[in-house]
């Protein structure tokens, strides 16, 4: 039986146009929303949750295939990047 590989990258994200914590989270709805329904990861706000324009995203898969989650999560990645509300700052992935 095969092993199970479990992705996770850390996005760490600028948003300058964000002058309120109200403001965040509407954008990270939005960015959250588009990336749960494309690729079918779990997403959440993991880090600076009091910070108005910045934020740490957790966004995790898993699948019998290392290079898929990697796959996956690559594409989520560059996903981020194309969105403009959203400037990211540094991302990590993690596999176990």
């Amino acid at each position: 039986m095969k092993g199970v590989s479990v992705g996770l990258c850390m996005v760490e994200l600028y948003m300058p146009q964000c002058h309120s914590l109200k403001e965040k989270r509407q954008v990270l709805r939005k960015l959250k929303s588009r990336i749960k329904n494309k690729f079918d990861v779990v997403v959440a706000e993991v880090g600076e949750q009091d910070r108005w324009q910045n934020a740490i995203l957790g966004v995790t898969t898993l699948s019998n295939d290392q290079r898929l989650v990697n796959g996956v999560l690559d594409r989520v990645v560059s996903e981020i990047a194309s969105f403009h509300e959203a400037e990211i700052l540094h991302h990590h992935l993690e596999f176990i």
